[in-house]
C-alpha cells in the first residue's frame, strides 16, 4: 500500500507516524519548514530533505551513508517497525523522495506510504491541521543501504552502450529537449543520451493525486511495451524521479524502486 487516501489517514492517525517532507525548488522562494510551523497535519514530524542528505558533495540532496541516515531518523523518534505516512505541500511531490529514502535504507516497504494528494487535498477536505510542535523521544533506528536501488554516473554511461535498462526522465519536455535553460547554475540544457522523457505531470491529476493504476500502466507501456527492461528513473536532482518510481511500483508490485541519484544535476554539470 504505497499510497493511502486522506480518508484512510484520518481513521488511522493514532496508529502511524506522520512525516511532512515538503521541499520546494529554490526558484519558488518557499521554505518547507517555515510553512510546517504555520500549519501541518496533527502529530506530523518535519523531514528536512537537504539536512538529511550527503554533506560532502556539491550535488543536491544525495543519499548519505547508512550510519548518518540512522542517526538523523533516530532524532525524529522513528523506530524500524513504525508504519510511516509521508505527505508534502510541494509542486514536485517531494514526499515520494522521502518514501524512496526510507525504503533504500531498509525500512520495510509495506510500512512506508505516501498520502495521495498531500496537504492540499487534506486541507481542501477541511481535515484537521495544527501548528503545535511534536515532542518525541530519540530512538535507536537501524539502517542498511539497498545499493541495488541506485545507479551512478559510470553505470549510466555504460548503459548508453549496452542498453541493459531504460532511463526515464521525469522532467518536463522543455527541459529534457533543451528548449529552456536549466534552473541550476553550471548545468547545461539537455538530457542523458538514449534516455526517455516521461514528465511526472503525465501521471498526476490536477489535485496532485496519482492517476489510477490502469492509466499509469498504459503510460509506461508506451515506453516499455514488453515490460522486459529494468526502469531507472532520473530527473533534475533526484526528487521527481521518485514520483515515477512510486508510480511504477503501483503497476508492478515486484519492482524495486531504482533511481539515478545524481540525475541531470550531475550528468549535465559543466566542469
Amino acid at each position: 500500500m504505497y499510497l493511502v487516501s486522506t480518508d484512510w489517514l484520518i481513521g488511522n492517525l493514532s496508529h502511524v507516524k506522520i512525516i511532512d517532507a515538503s521541499w520546494h525548488l529554490p526558484s519558488t522562494n518557499r521554505d518547507g519548514f517555515e510553512e510546517y510551523k504555520i500549519e501541518h497535519i496533527k502529530n506530523s514530524i518535519f523531514f528536512d530533505l537537504d539536512e538529511f542528505s550527503e554533506k560532502n558533495t556539491d550535488l543536491p540532496h544525495m543519499l548519505s551513508d547508512a550510519k548518518t541516515w540512522a542517526k538523523n531518523i533516530s532524532k525524529l523518534g522513528i523506530e524500524n517497525e513504525d508504519k510511516i505516512i509521508i505527505y508534502d505541500n510541494s509542486d514536485v511531490l517531494s514526499a515520494c523522495r522521502c518514501w524512496y529514502n526510507f525504503i533504500y535504507y531498509g525500512h520495510n516497504p509495506k510500512y512506508v506510504s505516501v498520502l495521495d494528494g498531500g496537504l492540499g487535498k487534506w486541507k481542501k477536505e477541511k481535515k484537521p491541521t495544527s501548528k503545535e510542535k511534536v515532542n518525541f523521544k530519540e530512538t535507536k533506528y537501524e539502517a542498511v543501504e539497498n545499493r541495488n536501488m541506485v545507479r551512478n554516473k559510470s553505470e549510466i554511461d555504460l548503459n548508453i552502450r549496452t542498453n541493459e535498462f531504460l532511463v526515464l526522465d521525469a522532467r518536463s519536455e522543455e527541459r529534457f529537449f533543451g528548449k529552456v535553460s536549466d534552473p541550476r547554475k553550471n548545468v547545461r540544457s539537455g538530457s542523458i543520451p538514449n534516455s526517455h522523457c516521461l514528465p511526472f505531470s503525465n501521471i498526476i491529476r490536477s489535485d496532485k493525486t496519482f492517476k489510477n493504476i490502469e492509466e499509469i500502466k498504459q503510460i509506461f507501456n508506451q515506453i516499455n511495451p514488453d515490460n522486459n527492461k529494468l526502469l531507472v528513473f532520473s530527473c533534475g536532482s533526484g526528487v521527481s524521479a521518485c514520483i515515477l518510481a512510486l508510480a511504477y511500483s503501483l503497476v508492478d508490485n515486484k519492482y524495486v524502486p531504482t533511481i539515478y541519484d545524481g540525475s541531470w544535476a550531475e550528468y549535465g554539470k559543466i566542469e
